[in-house]
């Protein structure tokens, strides 16, 4: 069977020991911050917990697109070994990232004939997204092809829940997802919101809760509204946060308390999606009926 490799961005907020461990192909989203440019290539890092230090203190970070010559780059590596990729895109909805994968196998075609790139737009972002690698990961260790493993992503997608919330709402005001008086009200009387992406990938408010601790354990009410017949498939908890770990130590409680599942996934939103959803900001994902 031809080996393949599978590749997703920095935005699926994968831990570094599992990329690592699973020869996991990133694209790197750059960032912005305080004049300086961070990512893969650009020379400049710093770590996750500095960056949301100096959101605290104010700055307000911009994030850059993965371009195609970038793609370009990374794909040809793998398919000058002999190798097959699987990419595994952040949502195009929120992201031209995506885009640029596709053009990039397409322009690669034609330079290796005999080879596959598959681009899926997996319509979700941070450890949603991750959760999707992980089970490829598994799907591959048991043997499967990259067709087979293809096949199961798509027909996974519309299963595929994130459900969130956030500490502070102006960061979501400056993209566009609530409004300023709602960033303001909110900000001002303690109502966090309760967010998911949809069916379409967009990150959208659901509801208003009063307080932090009642908006985790709203989260844990959406899973068990929308898990279903999917409890079985769902044998690890995929949780990110920004820089709030004893939180999300709490909702994974929360969770295995509910649920019983026992193995977790914890991680960083990292700066891409971090730059939007700020500190405090707080996601599960998992497989169910309905998103």
């Amino acid at each position: 069977m031809q080996e393949f490799v599978i590749t997703t961005e920095n935005a699926a907020d994968l831990p570094q020991e599992f990329i690592a461990e699973n020869e996991i192909g990133i694209l790197s989203l750059y960032y912005t911050m305080d004049d300086v440019t961070y990512g893969e290539d650009g020379g400049n890092h710093q770590t996750v917990e500095e960056f949301y230090q100096k959101m605290r203190a104010g700055s307000m970070p911009k994030t850059q697109q993965v371009n195609p010559d970038q793609a370009i780059r990374k794909f040809r590596k793998y398919l000058q070994q002999g190798k097959d990729v699987l990419h595994l895109a952040l949502t195009s909805a929120v992201s031209g990232s995506c885009n640029s994968a596709r053009m990039a196998a397409q322009e690669l075609k034609e330079e290796f004939p005999d080879r596959t790139i598959t681009v899926i737009d997996t319509l979700v972002g941070t450890l949603a997204e991750g959760m999707l690698v992980d089970k490829v990961v598994k799907l591959r260790s048991a043997g499967a092809s990259l067709h087979e493993a293809a096949k199961w992503v798509q027909e996974k997608l519309p299963h595929v829940c994130l459900y969130a919330t956030v500490d502070d709402l102006k960061h979501l005001y400056r993209g566009g997802r609530v409004s300023k008086t709602t960033a303001f009200l909110g900000g001002a009387i303690g109502i966090k919101p309760i967010l998911k992406l949809n069916e379409e990938g967009n990150l959208v408010p659901i509801a208003k809760v009063r307080g932090r601790k009642q908006s985790i354990q709203t989260l844990v009410q959406n899973m068990e509204e929308h898990i279903g017949c999917f409890l079985k498939e769902n044998d690890t908890i995929y949780i990110t946060h920004g820089d709030c770990l004893e939180e999300a130590n709490y909702l994974a409680g929360l969770i295995k308390e509910k649920f019983g599942i026992q193995k977790t996934m914890i991680n960083h939103i990292g700066p891409v999606i971090g730059s939007h959803a700020g500190p405090g900001a707080l996601a599960v994902a998992f497989l169910g009926e309905s998103k």
